[in-house]
C-alpha cells in the first residue's frame, strides 16, 4: 500500500506544472481562436474591394501599372545617377577664363579662344525683341513644360521622321543649358539622358529667367562668342541693349549652328535664317506681319572682321585645353600661342573630307570623317575632327576611340620583326587557326596556303597576324602599341591581333609616325611656344629632343615600311597612292563595317584618316581602302604640290622633282620656307602667263633704262584662251 502521506504531498508538488500546462494550452488555443477572427474580419473588410466585371480590369491595370512605375523609378534613379553626380561638386563647367590668340607656324594669327564674353547685362535690359526671337525659335513653350517639352520633342520627332534627316531640335532651353554648364558635346545616348535629368534639376533650383539668363550668357554664337552681348559687340559694334529688330533675328537665329549663320562666314545664310526668326516671332504670336516687315526689307548688316572665318576650329579646341593645361595657375589671363598648324595643308584637309564625304557619303551610309597631319616629328599641321563644326564640336579626331580593325596589324608584324628575328620575306602558312573556340576567318574566306610576311600584310590576311600573336604571345603586341603612342585602354584579348583595341586618329597618327621617321619618338603636339600679352615666355617646345628617344630597331622600321609600301601600290590600299610621291600606309575595317581607317606616310607628311557614324551604324560595306584612302590621297595630292618631296625611310623610290614657279627664275637665293599657296593647275597657269608676257616685261625693263633703244613694243604672242569658269583663285 502508498502511503497515503506520499501521495499528498506529490500531487501538491505537481499542481504548478499541471497549471501551466493549463495555461499554455488554453493560450495556445485563444491564440488560434484570435487568428482565424482575425482573419476573418480582414476577409469581410476586403470583400469590399472585390469587383467584377470591368471595373476588375481597370484595377488589374491600375495594379500592374503602379508595379511598373516603382520599377521604372529605381531605373530612372539608376540611370541620374551621373547627373548627380554633374551636381554634387556645386558648380558649372570651368569658364574660359584666359585670353589666347592663336598663331599659325608662320605667324599669322588663326583664332581665338577664351575671354569673349560679357555677363554683365541683366535680363530686364536685354530687348524685347531678342527674347521674342529666342524662345520663338528654340523654345516657344519655355515658360511652360517643366525642363523637357514633351509636346516639342514628339512634334521634332514626327518633323525628322517625315523628312528622313535630322531637320528639327527638340531640345528645350533647358536642355541646351544643361548641356553648357554640366556636359560635353558628344552625341551619345548617355548623354542626352543626363541632359534630360539635369534639365529637371536646374528647373527645380532655378526659376525660368534665371535659367534663361544663363542661357544668354552661356550660349555660344559664333566667332569665340559666349553670350549675346559679347556677340552683339563682334558682329554689330553695339551694345545688345541698343540692337534693333533685325539685328535680333540674326543673333537669335545663330544659336542652333553658329558656325553656319554667322554673318562673318556667310552672310546669305546668316540673313535667311533671320527671316525664318521673324517668320517664327509671328507664328508665335509676338509680332505681327505688318511689324516685321521692314525687319525683313532692310536686314541685319554685320560690320566687317577677317578673323576667325576659316578657323581651324577643332584644332583651336584641343590647343586651347593643352595652353590651359601648360599655363595652370599662371597670373596672366592673356596669352600668345605659336602653333604647328599650316593653313594651306588645313585647308587641303578640309577640303578632301568635305568633296569625298559629300559625294560618296550617302551611297556608304556615312555621317562622319576626320583626318590627322603631321609631320614625322609629330607636328601636327592640319586637323579635322568632323564633316562641320558648326553642327557638332565634338572631335573625332581626338576625343573619340574606335576599334582600329587591320590598321593595327603593322604592330603585329613590328614585334614578331623584334621578337623573333623575322624578315618580311619569312613564311607562315595562311590555314585556318584557333584560339580556343576562336577561329577568324580571312576576308575573301579563302586560305592562300604558304605566304611570305610581305604578301600577308600587304594582302590584309587574317590568320597570319593570329599565328604571329600565338608565336610572340599577345602581352608584347600590346606593349608595342602603347610604345609607339596608343594610349587608350585596350583589354588583351585572343583577338587583338585583329584590332579590337579603341584608339583615337590622333594616336594612331603618333604610333605611325614612328615607321615613317625610321623608329623613332613622335608624340604628336601642337604648340610650339606660349607668351604672355607682355611678351613674356611661358613655354617653349624643346626641338632639340626630337628624334632622340629609338623606340623600335631601325630594321624593323625598315621592314614596316617596305611592306606598307606594298599595301599602296599593289594591296589593299591602291587608292591612296600617289604619282610620283613615295607613299606608305594600312588600311582598317571592323565588323559590320562600323569603322574605316587609313593610316599612311610619305617623307613629308604623316596622315591618318578615319570614317564612320557617331552612333556606331554599320556603313554600306564601306573599307579603309575606299572613301578613307580617296581621302588621304586627296590631301597627298595637295600636300605634295610646289614642295620638295622627300625620300621615304627604308624604300628605293627617286621621288619626283621639286618644281615651283621660282624655278622660272635660276640663281636666285631661296626665299625663307613659306607655305605652299597654289595649286598644280595654278601653278602651271602662271607659269604660262610668265612665259607669254616675259619678252613685254623684258622690253620694259630695257626701256626702263634707255627709252631711246626702244622700238615698237612687243608683247609676244596671244595668251591661251582660259575660260572664266577654269581660272583658279590664286592666294
Amino acid at each position: 500500500m502508498q502511503d497515503p502521506f506520499y501521495n499528498k504531498h506529490q500531487r501538491k508538488k505537481s499542481a504548478p506544472l499541471l497549471a501551466a500546462d493549463a495555461w499554455i494550452d488554453s493560450s495556445i488555443h485563444d491564440f488560434v481562436l484570435s487568428i482565424g477572427a482575425t482573419y476573418t474580419r480582414f476577409q469581410d473588410f476586403m470583400s469590399i474591394f472585390h469587383v467584377y466585371g470591368i471595373k476588375r480590369w481597370f484595377v488589374e491595370i491600375f495594379s500592374d501599372g503602379l508595379s511598373f512605375l516603382t520599377i521604372g523609378l529605381v531605373l530612372l534613379t539608376a540611370l541620374a545617377l551621373p547627373a548627380f553626380d554633374a551636381t554634387a561638386y556645386g558648380g558649372f563647367n570651368k569658364a574660359e577664363d584666359y585670353s589666347v590668340i592663336f598663331l599659325d607656324r608662320y605667324g599669322n594669327e588663326i583664332g581665338r579662344r577664351g575671354i569673349r564674353t560679357d555677363d554683365s547685362v541683366e535680363l530686364d535690359m536685354l530687348p524685347d525683341q531678342l527674347i521674342k526671337a529666342t524662345l520663338a525659335t528654340e523654345d516657344r513653350r519655355f515658360y511652360i513644360h517643366f525642363g523637357i517639352d514633351v509636346v516639342g520633342t514628339f512634334r521634332a520627332l514626327l518633323t525628322n521622321v517625315r523628312a528622313q534627316s535630322v531637320v528639327e531640335g527638340g531640345s528645350s532651353i533647358t536642355q541646351q543649358l544643361a548641356k553648357l554648364l554640366f556636359l560635353s558635346s558628344e552625341q551619345t545616348i548617355e548623354r542626352k539622358i543626363n541632359e534630360a535629368f539635369l534639365a529637371i534639376w536646374l528647373e527645380a533650383r532655378y526659376t525660368k529667367d534665371e535659367i534663361l539668363k544663363l542661357y544668354f550668357d552661356r550660349a555660344y554664337l559664333g566667332g569665340g562668342n559666349f553670350g549675346v552681348a559679347a556677340a552683339s559687340e563682334y558682329y554689330f559694334g553695339k551694345s545688345v541693349r541698343d540692337i534693333n529688330l533685325a539685328e535680333a533675328a540674326m543673333l537669335g537665329g545663330m544659336f542652333k549652328a553658329p558656325s553656319r549663320y554667322a554673318p562673318h562666314i556667310d552672310l546669305a545664310a546668316a540673313r535667311a535664317r533671320a527671316n525664318d526668326v521673324l517668320s517664327n516671332m509671328v507664328e508665335a504670336g509676338y509680332l505681327t506681319e505688318g511689324q516685321v516687315t521692314a525687319a525683313r526689307r532692310i536686314p541685319a548688316r554685320a560690320i566687317e572682321r577677317f578673323d576667325d572665318i576659316e578657323s581651324p576650329n577643332y584644332f583651336l579646341d584641343w590647343s586651347f585645353e593643352r595652353v590651359k593645361e601648360i599655363v595652370g595657375n599662371s597670373e596672366a589671363v592673356g596669352f600668345v600661342v605659336r602653333t604647328t598648324i599650316d593653313p594651306v595643308l588645313q585647308t587641303y584637309a578640309e577640303q578632301a573630307v568635305t568633296s569625298i564625304l559629300r559625294e560618296n557619303g550617302e551611297q556608304y551610309d556615312v555621317d562622319q570623317a576626320a583626318i590627322i597631319v603631321s609631320d614625322p616629328a609629330g607636328a601636327i599641321r592640319s586637323m579635322v575632327g568632323g564633316l562641320d563644326y558648326g553642327l557638332s564640336q565634338f572631335n573625332r579626331a581626338t576625343d573619340s576611340a574606335r576599334q582600329s580593325g587591320s590598321s593595327f596589324k603593322p604592330f603585329v608584324y613590328a614585334t614578331a620583326f623584334e621578337e623573333l628575328g623575322y624578315t618580311p620575306a619569312t613564311v607562315v602558312s595562311d590555314q585556318p587557326v584557333c584560339i580556343g573556340n576562336w577561329c577568324p576567318r580571312n576576308y575573301g574566306r579563302s586560305y592562300r596556303g604558304n605566304v611570305s610576311l610581305m604578301t600577308a600584310l600587304t594582302r590584309s590576311i587574317n590568320t597570319v597576324p593570329v599565328t604571329l600573336s600565338i608565336r610572340t604571345g599577345r602581352k608584347p603586341i600590346a606593349e608595342m602599341a602603347r610604345r609607339l603612342g596608343i594610349t587608350s585602354d585596350f583589354a588583351v584579348t585572343r583577338s587583338l591581333a585583329l584590332g579590337v583595341a579603341a584608339t583615337s586618329v590622333i594616336d594612331m597618327n603618333s604610333a605611325f609616325s614612328v615607321f615613317a621617321n625610321g623608329g623613332y619618338k613622335a608624340t604628336a603636339y601642337g604648340i610650339t611656344s606660349i607668351d604672355t600679352l607682355r611678351g613674356e615666355s611661358v613655354y617653349e617646345y624643346d626641338s632639340s629632343k626630337e628624334f632622340t628617344e629609338r623606340l623600335i630597331e631601325e630594321r624593323t622600321a625598315r621592314f614596316i615600311n617596305t611592306i606598307l609600301r606594298n599595301v599602296v601600290t599593289s594591296g589593299t590600299g591602291r587608292r591612296a597612292n600617289v604619282e610620283g610621291v613615295p607613299a606608305a600606309g594600312k588600311t582598317g575595317t571592323t565588323s559590320s563595317s562600323r569603322d574605316a581607317w587609313f593610316a599612311g606616310y610619305t617623307g613629308n607628311y604623316v596622315a591618318t584618316v578615319w570614317m564612320g557614324n557617331d552612333n556606331f551604324r554599320a556603313t554600306n560595306r564601306l573599307t579603309g581602302g575606299r572613301l578613307p584612302a580617296m581621302i588621304w590621297q586627296k590631301f597627298m595630292e595637295f600636300a605634295h604640290t610646289n614642295i620638295e618631296v622627300k625620300p621615304l625611310f627604308g624604300v628605293d623610290f627617286e621621288p619626283r622633282a621639286f618644281a615651283s614657279v621660282s624655278d622660272a627664275n635660276e640663281g636666285e637665293n631661296p626665299e625663307e620656307e613659306r607655305p605652299p599657296n597654289l595649286t598644280a593647275p595654278a601653278a602651271q597657269k602662271l607659269l604660262t602667263l610668265i612665259d607669254v608676257f616675259g619678252d613685254a616685261l623684258k622690253q620694259q625693263q630695257i626701256y626702263a633704262t634707255n627709252p631711246e633703244e626702244i622700238p615698237d613694243p612687243v608683247i609676244g604672242p596671244n595668251p591661251p584662251d582660259i575660260p572664266i569658269a577654269q581660272v583658279e583663285t590664286i592666294n
